[in-house]
Parts: C-alpha cells; sequence; structure tokens
C-alpha cells in the first residue's frame, strides 16, 4: 500500500478545556498519513486517481475552524473520520500538535491510527 502526507498543516482553533482556551484562537499542526494505491493515478498523470490532499487539506481546515472540541483527542478522532469517510482512505495516521501548550514544553501531541491496511480476507474470499 502506497502512502500520502500532509505534513505541517496548520490551522487555527478553538480548543481546550479552561476558560481562557474557551476565549482565544490557539495554533494547531496535523501531520497525516494516508494509505492509498497510486498506481492508476501514476500511469494515467490523473489527479482524480488519487488522494487530492489540497481537498483533503481544505476539508480539515474547514472542520477544525468550525469545531469547538475540549480535547484534541477528540479533534483527532474527527479529522480521521473526515479523512476516511469523505475520501475513501482505508487507514490514516493523525499527529494533531498543540505547540506551546504546556510550559517549558515545545510542543503536545496525540497520534492516532484508524482502519486498515491488510485486506479483509473474509470478504475478498465470498
Amino acid at each position: 500500500m502506497d502512502r500520502v502526507f500532509i505534513e505541517g498543516l496548520k490551522v487555527d482553533a478553538l480548543i481546550g478545556v479552561y476558560d481562557w482556551e474557551r476565549e482565544i484562537l490557539q495554533p494547531l499542526e496535523f501531520d497525516i498519513e494516508m494509505a492509498t494505491d497510486i498506481r492508476p493515478a501514476a500511469a494515467d498523470d490523473e489527479l482524480s486517481l488519487t488522494l487530492d490532499y489540497f481537498s483533503i487539506s481544505q476539508a480539515i481546515t474547514e472542520l477544525v475552524k468550525n469545531s469547538s472540541y475540549k480535547l484534541i483527542e477528540t479533534l483527532a478522532e474527527s479529522v480521521s473520520e473526515l479523512i476516511r469517510e469523505k475520501f475513501g482512505v482505508c487507514w490514516v495516521k493523525v499527529k494533531v500538535s498543540k505547540p506551546g501548550a504546556v510550559p517549558n514544553a515545545r510542543n503536545v501531541a496525540v497520534q492516532i491510527e484508524r482502519g486498515n491496511l491488510a485486506p479483509n480476507t473474509a470478504e475478498s474470499s465470498q
């Protein structure tokens, strides 16, 4: 399975559990890794046959700007669901970073993986 990456996507978000965090926008950074088969796109040099990282980036940005989650864990889940459902990705890794959230730490982050890289043998044998 091939991989498509979006790294360092920066979006300001209303996120956090403290009252003061609910009143300001805070910078988040997203690193996304998606599994797909890029051979058809490579063979035909055709964008419609692969993952359009510009469209995916726009969809993530829109989701984040229209949300107000308390936890980056919840946001990571929502981003992974969006990518898998809207763009038909079978497996995704999402890292959400919240730089400067903790004093004396450059960054805090969560990273999740959702989906399956291996073909479902039960379905493929039917």
